[in-house]
């Protein structure tokens, strides 16, 4: 029987984290460890690099997600051992998994197979605390504000346009909508909130986004929690908020370090996901490794529709950031999915099935060498069963829009097996061909943004809202935010508002059913379709697998 991913990485050989870091040239008085196998890096530390020259940067995307899975952490992993393996000095980058999806229908998020990140279940579960710090940071906030109202409220917030939500990092349907403030005048007052999960809050965003403590600091004053009755905003700084916020957040904002089974160093840093949120890493982790080692893989959550397009249009563009190449990974059994075959006969061998699917690829591809501008090559994440036809087919649809094809195994070779694209990515990292474009100018209008994100990637004929929402949009717009990204709330299974419509759907209409203010994250969320913010869990959840043996050891994690 093939072993599972907590059982790989439960074998492997961990070196002592003082070990890894001592390969970066990081000095023990640095390092915050957090026991023998992960430590903290030190913020001080980090900014002495500022004047080091960057290494380049490889942003690891792929198709639109499917029930099967398409390993984009693992192939991240992979990469980043096969270009170790070549005598290049790597790392890579990647966002801390959620207890959300580890509990619920996703599992754990460290890789899988031989290419992952260790220890597994340690990062899978609570890792170093960020995400509580985070938590505890948004929901004193909300704390605050509900204080001050008991207390007189003083700012003259209308409890009727308090838009600051609590958070949570477990799937709770229940929590979505909610009225706080019951039980009689010692409560508070009643009024509607909800729950949202951690990594959609405004403060992963914030954290996610910042260069430093200070912009941390800064960013956190700025956040809009409500309005007054005259519909003047109230900020986290009004209420003299923020500086406890920074208090609470101050070390978990300094970079995981871990590593791979094959001892690739690895940061492991913030974890927003990009379906309801920007989904990117942390831009300290992303930047520092870039002055650490001459090679950074760094992941951008689900396909590139979204997870690439924010890491382009929000990142990048605020950060400085540019990458050098672009990996986009895909699977025979996604792209048979995108072609009709349901789950249970993904298995089987159907060329034909796997041909219509690939025009999801194809979009994606295009997007990012044509929309972005960026070199791209299609990472083949290869499972045994794929046949030699089948992988023929995906090689061929790749090769015509545009992309060299490259087949990995690293899933069941580790580094080893992705020798041959780590050399496509070394040769296109080591070209001039990386001009980096972004989807909608600066000054375009929100509604422009939306519309061109819509058109351009999603392949929708145009976006609409109710007249509500389009007023709040002209509001934001008129109220100086028009120069604000927009960060697009949807889901990753299509590239319409319809998880249901596979491939690459076109002439849709996106429709923006809400719209939300992150002025400490600087950027408008519009949320799409019937997305949620807080997730539900599946009928199986992955925690009934979930447990502990008789000699403390973590078994069921996936």
């Amino acid at each position: 029987m093939a072993l599972s991913n907590i059982e790989i990485a439960q074998a492997a050989h961990l070196e002592p984290i003082g070990t890894i870091a001592a390969s970066l040239g990081i000095p023990d008085e640095s390092i915050v460890p957090y026991g023998h196998y992960k430590a903290k890096v030190a913020l001080s530390y980090l900014a002495s690099l500022r004047d080091r020259p960057q290494g380049k940067l490889i942003l690891m995307t792929a198709v639109s997600p499917t029930p099967a899975g398409e390993g984009k952490t693992t192939t991240t992993v992979g990469l980043g051992d096969a270009l170790t393996r070549l005598g290049e000095k790597a790392m890579i980058c990647l966002r801390e998994p959620a207890l959300g999806p580890v509990f619920g229908m996703k599992g754990g998020a460290a890789g899988g197979g031989y290419a992952q990140v260790v220890p597994m279940e340690d990062i899978n579960l609570h890792f170093t605390g960020d995400f509580s710090a985070i938590a505890v940071a948004t929901n004193l906030l909300a704390a605050l504000i509900d204080n001050h109202i008991h207390h007189g409220n003083a700012l003259g917030i209308d409890v009727r346009r308090v838009t600051w939500r609590r958070v949570l990092d477990v799937n709770d349907r229940a929590l979505r909508d909610i009225v706080s403030g019951l039980g009689g005048p010692g409560n508070g007052y009643p009024r509607e909130s909800g729950f949202d999960i951690v990594v959609a809050s405004e403060v992963m965003a914030v954290f996610c986004l910042a260069r430093s403590l200070a912009d941390l600091k800064a960013r956190l004053g700025e956040i809009v929690v409500g309005y007054t009755r005259d519909r003047k905003p109230v900020r986290a700084r009004d209420l003299k908020a923020h500086g406890a916020m920074t208090a609470v957040l101050r070390d978990a904002l300094a970079p995981n370090l871990v590593q791979t089974m094959e001892h690739t160093p690895a940061f492991v840093h913030g974890g927003p996901f990009a379906n309801i949120a920007h989904g990117c890493n942390s831009l300290i982790a992303t930047a520092s490794a870039l002055r650490l080692a001459d090679y950074v893989v760094t992941e951008a959550g689900f396909g590139a529709d979204l997870g690439a397009e924010k890491f382009i249009d929000i990142l990048c563009r605020s950060s400085g950031l540019r990458p050098s190449a672009a990996v986009i990974v895909a699977t025979v059994r996604a792209m048979k999915y995108h072609g009709g075959v349901e789950v249970a006969d993904l298995p089987l061998e159907n060329v034909e099935a796997l041909q219509r699917g690939t025009v999801n690829l194809v979009r994606h591809v295009r997007t990012v060498r044509e929309t972005w501008g960026i070199p791209a090559v299609v990472a083949i994440n290869h499972r045994a069963e794929d046949s030699d036809a089948e992988v023929r087919a995906l090689i061929g649809a790749a090769e015509a829009a545009g992309a060299k094809a490259v087949v990995a195994k690293h899933f069941a070779e580790g580094g080893a097996g992705a020798e041959e694209l780590a050399r496509e990515v070394r040769r296109l990292c080591d070209g001039d061909e990386s001009d980096l474009r972004f989807t909608y100018p600066d000054d375009a209008t929100l509604w422009e943004k939306m519309r061109a994100i819509a058109t351009r990637i999603y392949g929708a004929s145009d976006i609409t809202a109710s007249t509500a929402v389009r007023a709040q949009i002209r509001r934001l717009q008129d109220d100086g935010y028009g120069d604000y990204p927009v960060c697009v709330a949807k889901t990753q299974y299509s590239f319409s508002t319809d998880a249901k419509l596979r491939g690459a759907p076109e002439g849709h209409v996106v429709d923006i059913r809400e719209v939300r203010l992150a002025a400490g994250a600087r950027f408008i969320v519009m949320i799409c379709g019937d997305i949620m913010t807080m997730p539900g869990l599946p009928a199986v959840p992955a925690a009934d697998s979930i447990d502990v043996d008789d000699e403390g050891r973590i078994v069921g994690l996936f």
